[in-house]
């Protein structure tokens, strides 16, 4: 959902915004718009272009063209300390030799604020990072978490008119990644503050973000709410990216509403969730947890065999040979019982089927 931004906060505006590295084009006539209030997700392979843009709304890089604004105030030209952001990285470059409180008051002090007030404030971040009666303590005697709240904390406690993000959970383990991504996001929606987030991982993007724009060669291919990126992608490449989805390449049939895809006995007809021009080559995407998988050799789908299964706890993933369609399927099965209940075993005889509604057509970009 959006979050109504606090009283005189301010959204992010890129327009045309174009970097390049000799002949390498890093960003490509990047437009986006980030409302206030509302964290979107920049998500995409290293060398993408996410991190140059981000690094050019913080100042680090200038852009050959385009501009880049906080509601209405164009920041290109400025400085980084002159753009009242807030930013966390992912090694949480804190001072080793200061303790939490003087690492998050740092920003507080260098502003010239009055020490009492300082200490107001940067108790108010203590309690917002849960770690009261920890301000003493130096960041080696904390955890990886504690480290990355205390960078938080530090980010926020000048009042940021946008937070950015980059890569901020990449150095955590998975289970406190996870337990991390909640804690960030529940304190962005509780500030109501504006944020960017830089990340690779499609897991972070989808569990954190309001919208995610998914990045490649240097451009937005994408961008939409996570349900939507994930159950209608436009590409490919975004169906690939985000998560795992089998591809079905073909000809829409006289009919329009089937895609005729060629197998080892002849063609094959797979039906479309929208009719289409006679004769155009298409592409098909479903997602694995979209097809149906049933034991034995049934009418009305594809007979295959079971030739790969790994068992990833809530749910099995299962690599099915389907003869007709010459090619392998992958089928994602939620468990709905004991451990290896819902299990196939290797060799066996399956027929998986789909609704219509559940293929997308993509571009081949």
């Amino acid at each position: 959902m959006t979050v109504a931004g606090r009283e005189g906060d301010t959204g992010l505006l890129l327009t045309g915004i174009h970097k390049s590295y000799g002949k390498v084009v890093a960003v490509k006539n990047l437009d986006l718009n980030v409302a206030a209030g509302e964290l979107v997700a920049l998500l995409g392979p290293s060398g993408c272009g996410k991190t140059t843009t981000l690094r050019m709304v913080a100042g680090f890089e200038a852009p050959d063209s385009g501009s880049v604004k906080i509601g209405d105030d164009e920041i290109s030209q400025l400085p980084p300390h002159k753009r009242h952001l807030g930013m966390v990285f992912q090694n949480y470059s804190l001072f080793p030799h200061r303790t939490v409180a003087e690492n998050i008051g740092f920003g507080l002090r260098m502003a010239g604020m009055a020490k009492a007030d300082r200490d107001e404030k940067v108790a108010e971040m203590l309690d917002l990072v849960q770690l009261q009666g920890r301000g003493d303590v130096y960041p080696s005697k904390l955890s990886g978490g504690q480290q990355q709240r205390v960078a938080l904390a530090r980010s926020l406690v000048v009042n940021p008119k946008v937070l950015l993000l980059d890569e901020p959970l990449g150095a955590l383990d998975k289970s406190l990644r996870e337990s991390m991504q909640f804690e960030i996001r529940g304190m962005q929606q509780r500030l109501g503050i504006t944020a960017l987030l830089v990340t690779h991982d499609q897991e972070e993007a989808m569990s954190m973000a309001d919208q995610v724009a998914v990045m490649n060669g240097g451009r937005i291919l994408q961008i939409g709410a996570p349900t939507d990126i994930y159950d209608r992608p436009q590409s490919r490449f975004v169906a690939e990216f985000l998560g795992t989805s089998n591809i079905f390449e073909g000809t829409v049939g006289e009919d329009g509403a089937t895609l005729n895809v060629s197998g080892p006995q002849g063609a094959v007809a797979l039906s479309l969730p929208e009719r289409r021009v006679f004769g155009q080559t298409q592409l098909l995407s479903v997602r694995p947890e979209r097809i149906s998988l049933v034991s034995g050799e049934t009418t009305g789908g594809f007979v295959g065999r079971i030739i790969g299964a790994v068992f990833r706890g809530n749910y099995a993933a299962y690599q099915v040979e389907v003869p007709s369609l010459g090619r392998e399927i992958f089928v994602y099965r939620q468990a709905d019982g004991p451990l290896g209940s819902t299990t196939y075993h290797l060799g066996q005889a399956v027929t998986l089927d789909w609704a219509p509604q559940d293929g997308v057509v993509v571009s081949a970009e």
